[in-house]
């Protein structure tokens, strides 16, 4: 059966019709937030097989099978690379509503010219066509980039992390610039047992002796130089419960000793430690220019068990629902005080916190640059036609959409390019409507600066790409 995806898909007037074909179809992406793998980029790596390159680390669809009520040894388990497709294929039809079943079909269709259904009848045939493609050249990594018009990747990185492959990139004169991005978790959550060793892995990267808070610092500093040396443009920070509790130096110091001497820390110290220290951070940044990502609300690792057996990132997180207004106003302007605030996003995965973080954003604009504080693009489990929706709707409603950066695909996987499409024809829909329903005007040069701006050009401005 041939599936749904026309030319036409998700564009319900002939506004957003015209928006997409004459202008957002074909714009180059900037895909600024991904944990996709840089070496993978190096190496230009060939794929198995469709399981290997869709469901080796797609925590998205690995959750979907668990609801499907399939077995974990066909989802992270060691069965083979067809088993596990195959029971995809059985979910996939169960699917009505969730995005999955939009990028499973967008993705057959764009990479493989495989227009059908996936189901378990049409599963053997899919997975052999789809494999015959992957063999080719056309379809390794480098092949898809290219293919799909990526102009930048910024990738999720450490910052104990070498980052031989982005400057191996770079050297080479790789027409796409893969970039790293400063992902400083593990040096901020002190009361965590992955902080000692990181900090030791910190003092050997950076050849020092880390025995106090001025020699963390220090070495942490070189490395904000290190990653901006290599191209970086924005830190990434995964910040499930906000904090921001002010102390002195000397105080952050005690606390950091103490841990050091392997002692716990209490609630209270810890939040001291990683409001005095995502501060400096914040303010490096700015001097370097780089945007700061702030993700919250996440509650991770939820069901214990299986996090003991697969460890994170595996599909175990949901929505959090703690408070984040007061705190995230305090962190904010203390940077904006000293005039050290970075380009700053701002993403909840809660959609409770969208008018809290549109408004938020709108107390810290400046005239060096259009939209400097973003309320980020929808994310995660708002990652919908409704969530994208609701976003946008909220940006424009309390602040300026026209200013937004549109989408980022967060992605592992070197397929999920389409949704950047799919947001286009999402964003293309949504003005149309707008127009349809004279809530603005018909003026199509200005809608097709609107779709350009959001899709491709306001990106390309904020990290400095032009």
């Amino acid at each position: 059966m041939k599936t749904f995806i026309t030319d036409d898909f998700l564009l319900y007037n002939e506004t957003a019709r015209e928006l997409f074909h004459g202008t957002a179809k074909d714009l180059p992406i900037i895909d600024y937030h991904n944990h996709l793998k840089q070496d993978e980029v190096l190496e230009n790596k060939s794929f198995n097989d469709i399981a290997d390159i869709w469901l080796g680390g797609d925590h998205y669809k690995w959750r979907a099978m668990r609801a499907n009520g399939v077995n974990e040894d066909y989802i992270t388990g060691n069965k083979s690379g067809y088993d596990k497709f195959l029971k995809w294929a059985e979910t996939v039809p169960n699917t009505f509503g969730n995005p999955l079943y939009h990028w499973t079909h967008l993705e057959l269709l764009r990479y493989f010219d495989i227009d059908e259904i996936l189901s378990e009848k049409s599963a053997p045939a899919i997975w052999e066509e789809a494999n015959r493609k992957l063999a080719t050249p056309e379809l390794s990594v480098r092949s898809i980039l290219k293919k799909d018009k990526v102009e930048f990747l910024g990738t999720t990185d450490d910052p104990t992390d070498s980052l031989e492959s982005h400057w191996a990139l770079k050297e080479e004169g790789f027409e796409v610039k893969v970039s790293p991005s400063f992902r400083p978790d593990k040096g901020l959550y002190i009361e965590r047992e992955t902080f000692l060793p990181w900090v030791e892995k910190l003092g050997e990267v950076t050849n020092s002796s880390i025995e106090n808070y001025d020699a963390f610092l220090d070495a942490f500093s070189k490395r904000v130089d290190y990653f901006a040396e290599h191209g970086c443009k924005s830190s990434d920070h995964g910040i499930d419960v906000m904090f921001f509790k002010e102390a002195s130096k000397q105080e952050v110091d005690q606390i950091f000793k103490k841990r050091l001497n392997g002692e716990d820390v209490s609630e209270e110290d810890a939040e001291k430690f990683k409001t005095y220290t995502l501060l400096a951070l914040g303010e490096w940044y700015a001097e370097k220019g780089w945007a700061m990502q702030l993700h919250l609300g996440a509650l991770r690792n939820n069901n214990k068990r299986m996090f003991t057996r697969l460890g994170p990132d595996t599909g175990f997180d949901s929505i959090g629902d703690l408070l984040i207004a007061n705190k995230l106003a305090g962190f904010l302007d203390s940077l904006e005080q000293k005039d050290k605030l970075p380009k700053t996003i701002l993403y909840s995965v809660n959609a409770k916190d969208y008018d809290v973080l549109a408004s938020m954003a709108g107390n810290y604009q400046s005239s060096e640059l259009p939209g400097k504080v973003q309320f980020g693009t929808a994310w995660w489990y708002n990652d919908t036609i409704d969530g994208m929706e609701n976003q946008m709707k909220t940006l424009a409603n309390i602040g300026l959409i026209s200013n937004f950066i549109g989408m980022l695909t967060d992605s592992r996987s070197f397929l999920s390019f389409p949704r950047h499409e799919y947001f286009r024809r999402i964003l293309c829909n949504l003005l149309g409507t707008w127009v349809e329903e004279c809530k603005v005007s018909k003026d199509m040069k200005l809608l097709e600066k609107y779709v350009r701006n959001i899709s491709y050009e306001n990106a390309k401005r904020y990290f400095g790409l032009e």
